[in-house]
């Protein structure tokens, strides 16, 4: 995986924005300051950047013009509510590779931060997630075995075998055994962010899945489905 760390204030956007770089696929450090910016990057492991310009400790413009002093190789990109053209312009000229707005679409910072690892010629790492049907587990690439009940068995098989697929909410809830007319779907959700605490906690990966939006998942990273 190719890490990003990120730099967000607001909890429940840090939040939310931590989860969704996770179901892109990267290794997301979420850090809160300036503070703690600098107490968890890692030049050599941290290869790209989300950072908020507007933060409690001081300005993220000046963090920016001193990691291009430093000489790392990091892609940056601004997240920032300050979205005008010559917020934009300071940015871009203090040594930022991209800067976006925080009302932009996820889906835009997705294809930013993939633009700007293919420019760097980053690479994602070729993982196998194993999952064994008979004793109900799931085997991650740091050989961690995690136990799973018999409903996220059977949703992890319905995205494992279709590994690199977008697989429907309907097909899922069909490989659940369920109605899907008359199925809940806070269930599903609620399903998945407890497999991927469970996933998260127990290995220290996250679970390669990305959602959707308002359609279904997909398992982004290699797999196989075993007995």
């Amino acid at each position: 995986m190719i890490d990003v760390i990120l730099l967000e204030d607001e909890p429940v956007l840090r939040q939310e924005l931590g989860e969704f770089l996770d179901e892109e696929g990267y290794r997301a450090t979420r850090t809160a300051s300036l503070a703690e910016f600098e107490q968890h990057f890692q030049a050599h492991r941290h290869h790209l950047a989300v950072i908020d310009i507007g933060l409690p400790d001081g300005s993220g413009l000046q963090l920016i013009q001193r990691l291009r002093q430093s000489g790392h190789p990091l892609g940056i990109v601004i997240f920032s509510a300050k979205g005008t053209t010559a917020d934009k312009i300071g940015g871009l000229d203090i040594g930022a590779d991209h800067y976006l707005s925080k009302g932009c679409d996820l889906e835009e910072l997705s294809a930013t931060l993939a633009a700007l690892a293919r420019r760097m010629e980053l690479r994602q790492e070729k993982t196998l997630w194993q999952l064994e049907v008979g004793p109900r587990r799931l085997l991650t690439p740091n050989a961690v075995h995690i136990p799973l009940s018999q409903q996220d068995m059977l949703v992890l098989h319905s995205l494992m075998q279709q590994a690199g697929n977008n697989v429907s909410r309907e097909q899922i809830v069909q490989d659940l055994g369920a109605d899907f007319m008359h199925y809940d779907q806070r269930r599903l959700d609620s399903q998945m962010r407890r497999l991927r605490r469970k996933v998260e906690t127990l290995s220290g990966q996250p679970l390669p899945i990305k959602t959707l939006r308002n359609s279904g998942y997909c398992f982004y990273e290699r797999s196989r489905v075993c007995g």
